[in-house]
């Protein structure tokens, strides 16, 4: 990961490195592990400071160490390591028009309306909304929330910007290296920024960030792929994680704060700190950007990779999402939680007790192979990274549909799609108010 420290004022580094010197005495040395944080580095901020700041430690200071010193100094408002986040997803082994899109990138190609084949998420769990669609028991209805916008004339999702704070997107193409996801158009992209590189093309080396803006907003009804939720919003691509899927925490509350200057209007991070992480930096730039009315949606966190429900999503104001699969079960890597606010398909196998065993993952257009320039469908993307991505899909179709007036507080649109969702049969702490329902949300009679 290419990285450089952030600016200073020139108030603020005389008195943050005078700390860290005496702290650095103070602490027992050796370097602490990497494993879970930057090196060498810590984010403090100052009592009266706006925000936390990056400070490189000298060598041979211990990270943890220095921390817990700097927190004894009544002048540190906080000192915590640079935490790394990971991606959340599991590689496992009215009478609305059906799209066009054949099912996948095949060749020759899948005869239209193919994708139906594949996306049981976005189809109706019951009474379908016409006789040529069949009704799947984990599906959200996306359908039925496009033919509910349509007749809105809101069709799409149009005029909502929603930020991905991802790996990056294949968003377009660059060199021999690039391509753009065929199953994207170059109109349907905000300007974005790469946090990790430092600079303005937040291109996908990894995959995971294409496959969840798929979700979100892949283009529909062009004759190309699979579909998305949102089709006809505006995707800003923020790039806070790297190749492998890990970011850090400065890292990820500047994407927020770009998001939130840029005007997103939901912002989706699918990825976890580790358990009971504490990462001020970030859940000020969530305060920000919910003051700025912004809604930020984040995924649970992956039993196994997690081990309780992770920041962000127990952060300031954020809806944290957990994972159901294609026979409407939770999801066996699917936490338990407090914070837990709504579920949404994540696909894979479903935990014990589960009537149905249908485990499908959910299907997107991304990168084969982590090959920037090769594309497919993968069967391989599961958890709670691709639930998220549903919530930001249909928080969009939610704002877009004028139902909660022209400008909803996060907390609105929060409360439509609690109100709306349905209930699986589990405690709060597993289900949140449930599984969220596409078509019930953007329903004007309800």
């Amino acid at each position: 990961m290419t990285r450089r420290l952030r600016n200073w004022t020139a108030a603020t580094l005389p008195a943050l490195a005078a700390l860290c010197l005496s702290a650095v005495a103070e602490a027992a040395t050796g370097v602490a592990p990497a494993r879970g944080f930057a090196p060498h580095e810590l984010i403090v901020k100052l009592e009266g400071e706006r925000r936390g700041q990056t400070v490189r430690l000298p060598e041979g200071a211990g990270v943890r160490e220095t921390a817990r010193a700097l927190r004894h100094d009544p002048r540190v408002a906080y000192a915590v390591p640079n935490h790394i986040a990971t991606a959340s997803a599991v590689k496992s082994q009215a009478q609305p028009e059906i799209p066009n899109d054949p099912g996948g990138l095949n060749s020759p190609p899948e005869p239209p309306g193919g994708w139906v084949a594949k996306q049981w998420s976005f189809l109706p769990w019951e009474g379908s909304t016409t006789p040529l669609l069949p009704v799947s028991p984990g599906g959200i209805d996306v359908v039925g929330a496009w033919g509910n916008l349509s007749a809105a004339g809101r069709s799409g999702g149009a005029g909502v910007t929603i930020a991905v704070l991802d790996t990056g997107v294949a968003y377009r193409s660059l060199g021999s290296e690039f391509r753009r996801s065929p199953d994207f158009s170059s109109g349907q992209f905000a300007k974005g920024r790469d946090f990790v590189d430092e600079d303005k093309l937040p291109l996908d080396l990894n995959g995971h960030g294409t496959h969840v803006a798929g979700t979100i907003a892949e283009k529909t009804n062009n004759g190309i792929g699979l579909t998305g939720i949102a089709h006809r919003a505006k995707l800003l691509p923020v790039r806070v994680l790297d190749e492998y899927g890990r970011g850090e925490a400065d890292d990820i509350a500047r994407g927020i704060r770009f998001a939130t200057a840029a005007g997103a209007d939901v912002i989706n991070m699918s990825f976890n700190f580790g358990c009971s992480k504490r990462v001020p930096s970030v859940d000020e730039a969530l305060r920000q950007a919910h003051g700025k009315g912004v809604v930020t949606i984040a995924s649970i966190g992956n039993l196994g990779a997690e081990s309780c429900v992770s920041p962000p999503a127990t952060g300031p104001h954020v809806i944290g999402v957990g994972g159901t699969t294609e026979g409407g079960c939770i999801g066996d890597y699917s936490l338990a939680g407090e914070k837990i606010d709504l579920l949404a398909p994540g696909g894979g196998r479903p935990a014990l007790g589960c009537p149905s065993v249908s485990m499908r993952p959910i299907y997107q257009v991304t990168l084969r192979g982590h090959n920037p320039h090769r594309f497919g469908e993968p069967g391989n993307y599961v958890g709670t990274s691709m639930a998220a991505s549903h919530v930001s899909g249909v928080a969009a179709l939610v704002i877009a549909s004028g139902l909660l007036g022209r400008d909803p507080a996060p907390t609105e649109v929060l409360r439509r799609l609690r109100r709306t969702a349905r209930d699986i049969g589990l405690p709060a702490n597993r289900q949140g108010a449930g599984l969220i329902d596409a078509g019930a949300a953007t329903d004007p009679t309800i």
